[in-house]
This record gives C-alpha cells, structure tokens and sequence, in this order.
C-alpha cells in the first residue's frame, strides 16, 4: 500500500491537524443514522423503559456506529483502486490519497478492540450479536459482495443484527413479525441502492462492482415490487398482532407514504443511492419518520387499549 498517488500524480497526505478529520470522515458519519435501528425494540417495547436501559441501547448505538466504521474502513482498503473510478466514492480520504491506507488500517484495528470490549462490557449476547455482525461485514467485503442475491441478503442482514442488538439491550421480546419488518424494510433499501448504482455507472458498472453484471434494472425493478409489498403486509400483521394496541394500525398509511415515496425517488429522481442522504434531505420522507415516531410514542404512552 505504499506509494499511492493521485492520477496527477500527487501524494497529498493528511496534516496532523487534518488527519483527526480525515480518520472521522473514513468512518462516514452520514451512514451512522442506519445504526438508529437499536431504538426500534425499545420504541416498540410497549412497556416502561428505565434509564438504565436508554443508558445501555445508547451506549449499544455509539458501539455500532464505531463498528460500522471499522467495517467501512477495511471495505475502502479492500476496494481502494475501484473507488477511485467511482464518481462519488474516489472523494473518500483513502481513495483520494488523503489518508495512507496503513494508518487507517491501524486506526480501525483500535476501534475493533475497543469496540469488542465495551461489547464485551454491555453482556454476552450483545458482543455475540457485535461479533456476528462484523463477520459477515468481513465475509461481505472479501466474498460474497460479487454473488448475485447473496449480497442484497447480507446487506440485509445487518440491518436485522442491528435491531436484534436493541432488543438484547433491554432484555425485550420481540416478535418474528417484527423481523420481518425490518428484513423486508432493509432489503427493500438494498436493492435501491443497486439499482442506483447499476444507473450511476452505467457502462463502467462491472468495472468498480462485478456484481452489477448480473443485474437488470427489470429484475431489480421486480424484486423491489416483491420486497416493498411484503413489508407492507408484514407491518399492518405487526400491529394487529395480540400485544400492540389497536390504535397502532394508525401508523399503516405512514410507512405506505414513506414507501411509496421512497420508490418515487428511485424512478422519478434517480435517487435512493444512498439511503442516509434521501433520510436527511428529502423533507418529505424526514417528516413521515418524525411524525411515525412521535405517533407511536403517543399510543404507547396514552392509548394502550
């Protein structure tokens, strides 16, 4: 990893007034609103939550969101000469020759063994979940990210390890519908972002993701439709199931909005890319999250029947 350059030809390496900068921007903050996640359990939990456990599922979030950056910094030390093609991703600190690979390696070794332990710190089941969690991070950026389906899927499936960590946290029961939800909502955010990217790049897909060769915009058109409707009748099933309150279903018309705006965005815009940014700049879809939290907040507090 030595002697990387610029295509000019010009190593510009951080300062060290810079560097603190650079390493946070490797973790790439912008992606830490999917670790939000941990707070599902604990919003649905429909009982009392002591301070204790907000204290554990927040500190549970700081974790994950450091662990995530590990993860993103060994997935950019893996594809440091394919993000350089990429029009967005060669701006990243290690692709731009900003940060030497080697510090940020080393950097997100450090952030692994402080995250393991205060996993470690927090019960066994959480640091198994951590644990899980990375590892099929690692498989993913090693392996499975170039086979068609299995991506999507493991992609998936950390968004799944995500909430179950929130529920560990709080020592919660969770339902299998309530899984689904999240399995159904996280590959429905999966698969946009392919299609998106099978757009961004166009004839030059296969170069910087090989695993884009093997899809269609037609196929990942098709497996949007199946995901977004299951999600649907997965999430109007979750709150009429016995436990939740019958005024829950109140919140149905909501995420069908942020569904369906959602798919707007992907076909009208040609956006969806990058989930964190269409979270944080559509206004519309920031608003059905807000009100579809403050709504659920106001039946669990006073409309329990």
């Amino acid at each position: 990893m030595n002697g990387l350059h610029l295509p000019n030809g010009a190593y510009k390496p951080a300062t060290i007034s810079s560097l603190p900068l650079a390493l946070i921007v490797e973790l790439r903050p912008k992606q830490w609103t999917k670790n939000l996640l941990l707070f599902a359990a604990p919003l649905f939990a429909f009982r009392p939550m002591t301070v204790e456990n907000w204290t554990k599922v927040i500190w549970g979030f700081v974790i994950f969101c450091l662990l995530s950056g590990v993860v993103y910094i060994i997935n950019d030390v893996i594809d440091l000469e394919k993000d350089r093609q990429h029009p967005d991703k060669k701006s990243r600190p290690m692709a731009a020759c900003i940060l030497n690979p080697r510090l940020g390696l080393g950097f997100g070794i450090f952030l692994l063994c402080v995250t393991m332990y205060s996993s470690w710190r927090l019960g066994v089941y959480f640091l198994s979940i951590a644990i899980t969690y990375f590892m099929i991070n690692l498989f993913y950026s090693y392996f499975f990210k170039n086979i068609v389906l299995i991506d999507v899927l493991l992609i998936a499936t950390g968004f799944v390890l995500r909430a179950l960590a929130g529920a560990v946290l709080i020592d919660g029961r969770i339902t299998p519908w309530f899984l689904l939800c999240i399995l159904w909502l996280a590959l429905f955010l999966a698969i946009s972002k392919r299609r998106s990217e099978f757009h961004l790049l166009q004839e030059n897909k296969g170069s910087h993701r090989k695993v884009l060769d093997q899809y269609s915009v037609e196929f990942l058109d098709q497996m949007n439709n199946v995901v977004a409707t299951s999600a649907i009748i997965s999430y109007s099933l979750f709150t009429a199931a016995p436990g939740h309150s019958v005024y829950l279903m109140l919140t149905i018309p909501i995420v069908i909005y942020g569904i369906f705006r959602y798919l707007y965005l992907i076909h009208s815009e040609g956006k969806g890319g990058k989930p964190e940014d269409v979270l944080l700049e559509d206004k519309p879809i920031l608003f059905a999250v807000v009100l579809f939290v403050i709504l659920v907040i106001l039946i669990e507090c006073f409309m329990k029947i």
